[in-house]
């Protein structure tokens, strides 16, 4: 299955922007070690702004990213949101609450709890009437992700806005689930090659396929892979940064593997 990139956007760790994680990826430029993304939801009108957590600032700012450098208007492209652990903050506002005696959820908590939250937030400040599809696959969202958006672009020849992010659980549930790190990317799919960064081709193998790809120069980015869902996106990044063809292998269930061969056809410019 063949689907092409039109645009790309990241955040996380050291990295506020895609432009600087590629910095890091082509040219070796330091990512601070100290510095930590803060989302806003800017797209948001300000009352939903105000209601929205950290995880939906996040995925509305990935997800705007990329919309804003493919050119592309939110109302012509569907929507693909994959998060291994949905609104982190607000799951444990939840739980909080129900252990007290009067157990009241905050009707903001609640509306925030479901796991399309986020998409819903998007289509409000997008203005968007686009169908979305929101999943979670535990860490193998980003392959999931990928081949949900890859599968619509071929079967609806619609562009597809693919968001996938995932944010930290405060303890007593980071401990079940441990997360550190907010981190989130985005990507603009399209079944047509116009104006493409790269062309992806998507195969699901068996679990005897190779390995999942590595981070293998970077201890740091290697780290943040193994961190968080989302962050499995990091060799795929990589590749799209590098240029020329590469193959990538994304782990897809326990016993399935997804190999992206990335083909990059047109060099990125700042």
């Amino acid at each position: 299955m063949n689907v092409h990139v039109k645009s790309i956007a990241a955040c996380g760790p050291g990295f506020a922007d895609w432009e600087t994680l590629r910095g890091h990826f082509t040219a070796a430029a330091p990512l601070p070690a100290d510095f930590a993304p803060k989302p806003q939801g800017a797209l948001l009108p300000a009352v939903e702004r105000r209601r929205a957590s950290l995880t939906v600032r996040l995925a509305v700012d990935v997800a705007q990213a990329a919309l804003q450098q493919s050119g592309l208007k939110a109302q012509d492209v569907a929507l693909v949101f994959a998060s291994s652990n949905g609104d982190t903050n607000t799951i444990h506002n939840i739980c909080t609450a129900l252990a007290t005696p009067e157990r009241f959820v905050s009707p903001t908590n609640f509306h925030n709890s479901v796991h399309n939250a986020a998409a819903g937030y998007w289509s409000i400040g997008a203005a968007s009437m686009q169908p979305s599809t929101c999943l979670s696959a535990r860490e193998y969202s980003v392959a999931a992700g990928l081949i949900e958006a890859a599968a619509q672009c071929a079967t609806e020849n619609l562009p597809v806005l693919l968001a996938i992010f995932d944010t930290p659980f405060p303890e007593p549930l980071h401990a079940a689930m441990p997360t550190r790190h907010v981190f989130g990317m985005a990507l603009v799919l399209d079944a047509k090659p116009e104006g493409s960064l790269a062309r992806l081709s998507l195969t699901v193998e068996s679990a005897a396929a190779p390995n999942a790809t590595r981070m293998v120069n970077d201890e740091n980015l290697e780290n943040l892979r193994l961190d968080s869902p989302a962050a499995r996106s990091l060799p795929l990044l990589a590749a799209l940064a590098a240029g020329g063809a590469t193959e990538v292998t994304l782990d897809y269930a326990d016993d399935l593997k997804l190999k992206v061969e990335c083909h990059v056809v047109m060099t990125q410019t700042d």
